[in-house]
């Protein structure tokens, strides 16, 4: 093409074999294809990004989502209290099922809500408002899932919303002394001297002294506009890609109290924040003017790029302390968009209510990672006057395990703003704790008995603090000898209620089931069976009344072949 370009342009002006006139026709061509091509390209970005918006959602509704999506590994915490016991985050997680985000703010706010039981009823319950406008509102989920930037990178990739949020908020930067008096007069001076040799009144020393002038001004104004101009380059690229998205926020008519809110943030001194990131951007493609060869001499004696960082600084003094708010509006957008698409995928889960006191009442409760053929319902009610403690018996693999991990993800859910799968559930404000998945450490020279017993006081300093706890603890000292585990264990639970907790405790210890009995009317016991057919270990994942009756350990080990079947008495003799 550049070829053919050249070859028409020495044949017209060169060669004069036909006017210049008819090159306009190519070249008209070439812009008008440049212009379908760049749409084009726009076009295929938009249609990849939604392809991969509607295969992440058939991916969850087919249960073979595990791995496919962002898994919030950095928000991993080893010391955290239940995040690594119940699977919140990693391959297979309850951040991955969620997670419909793509900006850095959305994932850590979608972690914050999971993780951290610190809203109250009442924002709960707008969240839940939201939630619900949102699940009906496809095309605004949609369209904040594939807008992208023209560059074909992905959203969180474009925007570095840390350093953005620092940009903004950074304290003024001020201009050296005489700034005021150099940029205007200079400027003024430039123009008279320019008009007074232009009309034959003087010469041109006047303009070149003034020309001297400037470059000494640009001089001491230099540092102060590089570290303007070069701060707001990094920053406008990142608002320049976050722009359409808070666009398509401003024109969405929202009817939720919490949405409403959000949209409103977006709009400050009545100019909405897309408008104002188009003033920033315009500023600062007009000082790049200053690039141009035939403008290149006339910008330096109007001093162009000091006069425009004083202007993007202007700005920044304006706007700037609302950039931040503007990513948590996204941020908080995204996350609700998640739990939106949550709710619209599990048609059957229920928003919980919330009540005073410390209790948990779940009916049909499933467990949330689970594919909803293989998920067992089963009901759990602890607190409000009730049990506060169940024990909870059976053999390996019956689902004990799977039961904690149910209860915790669902008031997860229930706390976040998401519906729950169960068919209702009543609870109070809780601080979940849990030890299911403890570990040694050779490093830290810890033994899985030291992990375990740190956790527990880790539990029960919990209850010191203002919220009612919900404690869930896998096979309970299973660490120690028999004789202690029996006593250590009736101790600990005894000091989890009577500091007014609520939990679960699992064991196939029976010796422990008698704690319940220990501290009656306030512990049950509950259990789990297992049938053993055809030489095989059959659970039907139901939760029973009192104490299992029997043990699979041995059945398992056969199974496996890690001993030999029993001999009969014949052989015996």
């Amino acid at each position: 093409m550049m070829i053919a370009a050249f070859a028409l342009a020495w044949m017209a002006f060169v060669s004069h074999w036909f006017s210049a006139w008819w090159i306009a026709a190519p070249v008209s061509v070439f812009v008008a294809l440049a212009i379908w091509h760049e749409r084009v390209v726009d076009e295929q970005r938009r249609a990849s990004r939604t392809a991969r918006f509607y295969d992440l959602g058939l991916a969850r509704l087919e249960d073979r989502w595990a791995g496919g999506g962002a898994q919030g590994k950095r928000f991993q915490d080893p010391d955290h209290l239940f995040a690594n016991d119940v699977d919140l985050f990693g391959r297979g997680s309850l951040f991955e099922l969620l997670s419909t985000v793509r900006m850095a703010s959305g994932e850590a706010t979608l972690a914050a809500w999971l993780s951290k039981s610190s809203a109250t009823a009442d924002t709960v319950r707008a969240r839940q408002q939201a939630v619900r406008e949102l699940s009906e509102n496809l095309a605004l989920r949609e369209d904040l899932a594939v807008i992208g930037p023209a560059s074909g990178r992905e959203m969180g990739d474009s925007v570095n919303e840390e350093s953005l949020a620092q940009w903004g908020a950074a304290p003024p930067m001020d201009f050296p002394g005489g700034a005021t008096l150099l940029l205007y007069g200079i400027p003024a001076l430039t123009l008279g001297a320019s008009a007074a040799w232009i009309f034959g009144i003087a010469d041109g020393r006047p303009l070149l002294f003034v020309g001297l002038a400037a470059l000494l001004a640009a001089k001491h104004l230099l540092d102060a506009s590089q570290r303007i101009l070069g701060a707001a380059n990094a920053a406008s690229r990142d608002l320049k890609a976050l722009a359409p998205l808070l666009d398509r926020l401003e024109r969405e008519p929202f009817h939720a109290s919490r949405l409403r809110e959000l949209s409103a943030k977006l709009a400050a001194e009545d100019k909405p924040a897309s408008h104002a990131i188009e003033r920033l951007n315009a500023l600062l493609e007009r000082r790049e003017w200053s690039g141009n060869m035939i403008f290149q001499i006339p910008a330096r004696f109007l001093l162009w790029d000091e006069h425009h960082a004083v202007l993007v600084e202007r700005w920044r003094r304006r706007w700037g302390r609302n950039v931040g708010e503007w990513l948590a509006v996204v941020g908080e957008m995204e996350a609700l968009c998640s739990l939106a698409a949550f709710t619209l995928e599990h048609p059957a889960a229920v928003f919980p209510e919330f009540a005073e006191g410390t209790l948990f009442d779940g009916e049909g409760l499933r467990h949330p990672l689970l594919p909803a053929a293989q998920a067992v319902a089963n009901d759990v009610h602890i607190g409000e006057g009730g049990s506060q403690l169940w024990i909870v018996s059976g053999s390996n693999m019956s689902g004990k395990s799977t039961l904690l991990r149910c209860v915790a993800l669902n008031a997860v859910l229930g706390w976040a703003g998401a519906p729950v799968l169960a068919k209702r559930l009543r609870l109070s404000p809780l601080a979940v704790g849990a030890s299911i998945r403890v570990f040694d450490s050779l490093q830290d020279g810890r033994s899985l008995f030291y992990a375990e017993i740190t956790r527990l006081r880790n539990i029960l300093d919990l209850t010191n603090k203002s919220v009612p706890v919900l404690f869930l603890i896998d096979e309970l000292l299973h660490g120690t000898n028999s004789h202690d585990r029996r006593l250590g264990a009736e101790a600990v639970l005894r000091g989890l209620i009577d500091r007014g907790a609520i939990g679960l405790v699992t064991t196939h210890d029976l010796a422990l089931a008698g704690i319940a009995d220990a501290l009656a009317p306030r512990a049950r016991n509950v259990h789990f069976e297992d049938q053993l057919v055809g030489g095989a270990m059959h659970f039907d994942y139901r939760l029973r009344d009192g104490v299992v009756t029997h043990s699979n350990a041995l059945e398992l080990m056969k199974s496996v072949g890690l001993i030999e079947p029993q001999m009969n008495a014949d052989e015996r003799r």
